[in-house]
């Protein structure tokens, strides 16, 4: 199957003559290199760009193991530069290159190179790598297969297709595995040898046992608020391990630096402020959080909340969990106060929406309870019950729109 990842080949040719590195990111396995190496490679050689002005050089083949030192890699592209016509440096991994930086830098000034590297560790794109590039890096996130995409190429009965996506992932190899069985054993051995292996040791660290349970109760707990004090206390009830918040934390960061997790932010909407002492945590791929349980707790009402998600980072939203401080009377007349959860409150420039996830939506009084904290907030911002079991998409009568899954995913409507 070849997926063609059209959004990512226009965000690739967009940012042609920008006068910045382009850097595509992403997790391992995602398809950055078939980007730059085949789709944007073909794509060039389409429009007449000569072949001898494609300068690609894939920095995890052994074979190039002597072009990670910084100043051969510059002798080497200075090598093929012996025109004036506009050439096209495309570097696969860059951080296997120490003192990167200088050498991407050296190309900002040349006027006939576009540069473009991919990347699978965020803290490359550190604050302080930024200013390494003067303002001059572009960052293009490359994410595993949204689903329309995936259905574009495998097609079928739309819900079995979903639910395959649920139980796989859209990690592009996984479709050239026909069995489950394959695919299953495809996920569980880059989690270990890829994923796993990488973050180990890329962070040196001594001991695998920690991050493995670190994952474990992550996948378990999707769709859960928590923090590193809980998880630490997780740590010791049910795995029995000692291990103190500080790891923890830095645990967190590995995995988030590697791609591997998100972060939720807690957010209070009417006090307009993050709360720092809760997050929600979900997989960069849903396949490979099934992997990391070894495909034991499948439980498609949270692997939809985090598709959710992952596809609205796709969209480019930033996406926060949102808290709505409530008041109520008891029978009594005391005034109690209580919190009510809004699964998704997500942001791109001046546009807001209130999203909640609903795997199933029988009746109306669990439509009156999952639009709960939706009617709490009082403004114009566009509130939707995205709902895995309902065919048709429309406005209920307090004004929630009810989003079937299948019309978000394949952005059937206007639901924006």
């Amino acid at each position: 199957m070849i997926f063609e990842r059209q959004k990512y080949l226009q965000e690739l040719v967009s940012s042609e003559g920008n006068g910045m590195i382009k850097i595509v990111t992403g997790i391992r396995r995602c398809g950055k290199s078939f980007l730059l190496f085949n789709l944007f490679h073909d794509y060039l050689l389409k429009r007449g760009v000569q072949e001898d002005h494609l300068i690609l050089v894939n920095l995890e083949d052994r074979r190039n193991k002597r072009l990670r030192n910084p100043d051969v890699l510059l002798e080497y592209i200075d090598s093929h530069l012996i025109d004036d016509n506009m050439y096209y440096i495309m570097l696969d991994e860059i951080q296997l290159v120490a003192e990167f930086e200088d050498v991407l830098n050296s190309y900002l000034s040349i006027p006939n190179a576009e540069v473009y590297v991919t990347g699978s560790n965020a803290k490359f794109l550190s604050k302080d790598v930024i200013t390494e590039f003067r303002g001059r890096g572009w960052e293009i996130r490359i994410h595993p297969l949204s689903f329309a995409e995936y259905y574009e190429v495998a097609g079928g009965e739309l819900a079995q297709a979903l639910e395959n996506y649920y139980l796989y992932g859209g990690l592009p190899a996984v479709q050239q595995f026909e069995s489950p069985a394959q695919k299953q054993d495809y996920l569980r051995e880059i989690y270990e040898t890829v994923y796993l292996k990488d973050v180990i040791e890329r962070n040196h660290l001594r001991s695998s046992d920690g991050l493995r349970e670190l994952l474990r109760i992550l996948a378990s707990g999707i769709g859960s608020s928590t923090n590193v004090k809980r998880i630490a206390n997780t740590f010791k009830s049910a795995a029995g391990i000692d291990i103190g918040s500080n790891s923890i934390a830095r645990y967190l960061v590995h995995l988030q630096d590697a791609f591997f997790i998100n972060e939720a932010l807690r957010y209070d909407v009417k006090g307009r402020k993050y709360i720092g002492t809760e997050t929600k945590y979900y997989f960069e791929d849903v396949g490979i959080r099934n992997a990391v349980l070894d495909f034991r707790q499948i439980e498609f009402n949270h692997t939809m909340e985090n598709v959710i998600y992952n596809e609205l980072r796709r969209l480019h939203y930033s996406v926060d969990v949102g808290r709505v401080e409530t008041f109520r009377l008891d029978e009594d007349g005391k005034r109690i106060r209580s919190n009510l959860e809004i699964d998704f409150v997500v942001n791109r420039h001046d546009e807001r929406l209130y999203i909640q996830s609903a795997f199933t939506l029988p009746d109306r009084e669990k439509e009156n309870q999952e639009q709960a904290s939706l009617l709490q907030v009082n403004d114009n911002f566009r509130k939707i019950i995205i709902v895995g079991d309902r065919y048709h998409s429309g406005y209920n009568e307090d004004g929630v729109f009810l989003l079937n899954i299948y019309d978000f995913l394949l952005q059937k409507v206007p639901w924006k």
